[in-house]
């Protein structure tokens, strides 16, 4: 068989989250995403309009064992400027910040943040992304 078409790109990451109810607010309310989906009380699909973010309530005794693979998610931001404006009202939000913003030698600009459930969350200027 020949190799299929290209995929239409990563859009869609599934987190199952402990701190449910924090996770949301941090999401919709600091993030600004848009509720798709809430089929019951324990899963949530969120939308910038172009992506999605499914949040499931991790079940009763939800422990791993292992060090966690997923090193972080990430949103693109418009502007190289945005990457401050994000930092300072994340910090204002009393969000933990993990790496301040920096400057990357491909002309990117980013920082970190950890999300209530403690996922490693990026936000980023990508000047390649925005031609995309």
């Amino acid at each position: 068989m020949n190799k299929p078409h290209p995929t239409a790109g990563l859009r869609h990451v599934a987190l199952f989250v402990t701190q449910f109810a924090e996770c949301e607010y941090f999401y919709t309310h600091l993030v600004g995403m848009q509720i798709e989906w809430r089929p019951d009380a324990d899963n949530l699909y969120l939308t910038s309009g172009h992506d999605n973010l499914a949040l499931h309530r991790a079940p009763k005794g939800f422990v791993t064992d292992k060090q966690q693979t997923l090193d972080h998610i990430g949103f693109f931001l418009y502007e190289k400027t945005d990457v401050d404006d994000w930092h300072t009202y994340l910090i204002e939000n009393n969000v933990v910040i993990k790496a301040a913003p920096k400057e990357h030698r491909d002309g990117t600009r980013s920082f970190y943040c950890a999300d209530p459930d403690g996922n490693t969350v990026q936000f980023i200027y990508h000047p390649q992304a925005k031609k995309m």
